[in-house]
């Protein structure tokens, strides 16, 4: 018999991993959890929404389970990894205290400092005037400064300000106003670091770890990282930047220490660890850590992870990945999300997606905001799909993905037409 694995979620991320998920030999059955018209093609779609912890669980009993794999952030900040474990479960991700490392700033940074991880000087303000007073440090000596909620907010409360009324007003805006509610009841105000930004991203069981890829994100909305940030616009995988030097910096100043500083905190961290790194003239330094896979990096990434990922996912879970070997595939792979207009602002929603069947069968398409209805699809969120293509160089696969995303069409379709360019330069 083999295994029936639940993935939590419904965006390109969950499609990414259903579609690595479903290559594997020792799946039986595959579920989604709300899943979208994409996954349905791959998986069997159950409607319970990513926060509903109790009907998930209820699921997972009833259905005999064998792994779950949850794909965003929230379920495990409220403890569904937690719930799982005390129902004698296996599944993949941190508990809500190991997940801290994405859920607090405050004690990511903490913990930075208080195990000598390479990070951006900061200060922990819970006061407005005292945080208020603190940007003057910065802007009096006209340098730009960076403020951040201490809590999740939609990967929209960091403010990268260029002065003290523009860094004044982020701290009305979290503080004062709470636009992200509870997670802006504290702010760390730091300086602001200068580079190239980088994704990495490991699998833990809480002592080991296995090094996956790195990638570059685009978050800005438009060409040469202009306009409002998103939740992300394309990615590439390997940059040129992130040399085999800078590679084993990383596992041995970072990843490594992270890991056994969550540990001896008695919080062991399993899952998937996915560091925001910034590439600076004094070597890496971590912007921030994150405690799920990257969107849209994800969806770049596992096509070049040769090897079948339903065990490894299980190993972590289960503790038991000390001298675990992954194989990843060689060259790179590019993906390029098309968005709605106006995104990420107000957009329309429902409008017919066209020539998606046009596509060439090498080149992956992975929803993130559709519907389906009589067999067409329609628009129903901000980034609508992701196109994914592999090559042997960035060169082709960006000439590949580009070609491939003008075959695809929708009214006010929009999408960035530079991913992977600093790669070439």
């Amino acid at each position: 018999m083999g295994k029936k694995v639940l993935l939590i979620g419904q965006g390109g991320r969950e499609h990414a991993l259903a579609w690595k998920i479903a290559q594997s030999p020792e799946l039986e059955t595959l579920y989604a959890a709300p899943g979208n018209p994409g996954m349905a093609e791959l998986c069997e779609c159950i409607s319970i929404e990513v926060n509903d912890l109790d009907k998930l669980l209820q699921f997972a009993l009833a259905e005999k389970i064998d792994l779950t794999v949850v794909g965003p952030e929230v379920p495990l900040m409220e403890g569904i990894v937690d719930r799982f474990y005390e129902n004698g479960l296996t599944i993949f991700g941190p508990t809500a205290s190991a997940a801290r490392l994405e859920g607090s700033k405050v004690f990511t940074k903490n913990l930075f400092k208080k195990y000598s991880i390479p990070t951006a000087k900061y200060d922990i303000f819970s006061d407005m005037e005292l945080a208020r007073e603190h940007i003057k440090t910065y802007t009096d000596l006209e340098k730009p400064v960076v403020i951040k909620a201490d809590g999740l907010a939609a990967g929209k409360g960091v403010v990268v300000a260029a002065d003290y009324l523009e860094a004044s007003q982020a701290i009305d805006s979290i503080m004062k106003d709470k636009e992200f509610g509870a997670a802006g009841d504290q702010v760390v105000i730091e300086e602001c670091l200068f580079g190239q930004e980088v994704s990495f991203f490991a699998i833990s069981d809480g002592k080991s770890f296995v090094p996956l890829v790195s990638a570059q994100d685009h978050k800005q909305v438009f060409d040469n990282d202009e306009g409002p940030n998103t939740g992300g616009m394309g990615a590439y995988c390997n940059p040129p930047i992130y040399t085999p030097e800078l590679h084993q910096l990383v596992l041995d100043t970072i990843i490594a220490p992270v890991i056994e500083a969550m540990a001896a905190e008695g919080t062991p961290y399993r899952g998937v660890l996915y560091a925001g790194l910034m590439i600076t003239e004094d070597g890496p330094k971590v912007l921030e850590f994150n405690a799920r896979f990257g969107d849209p990096e994800t969806q770049a990434i596992m096509p070049l992870i040769k090897s079948d990922i339903l065990p490894l996912l299980e190993a972590a879970a289960q503790g038991r990945l000390e001298n675990y070997q992954v194989e990843i595939d060689t060259g790179t792979c590019i993906c390029v999300v098309l968005a709605s207009g106006g995104y990420p602002g107000s957009y329309e929603k429902d409008k017919e997606i066209q020539g998606i069947d046009k596509v060439d069968p090498d080149t992956l398409i992975f929803h993130a905001g559709t519907v389906k209805r009589a067999g067409a699809y329609y628009t129903s969120g901000g980034r609508v799909l992701a196109v994914v293509s592999r090559g042997e160089n960035i060169k082709k696969a960006i000439d590949k993905v580009y070609k491939e995303v003008r075959k695809i069409n929708f009214d006010n379709m929009h999408y960035r037409t530079d991913i992977g360019s600093k790669a070439l330069i």
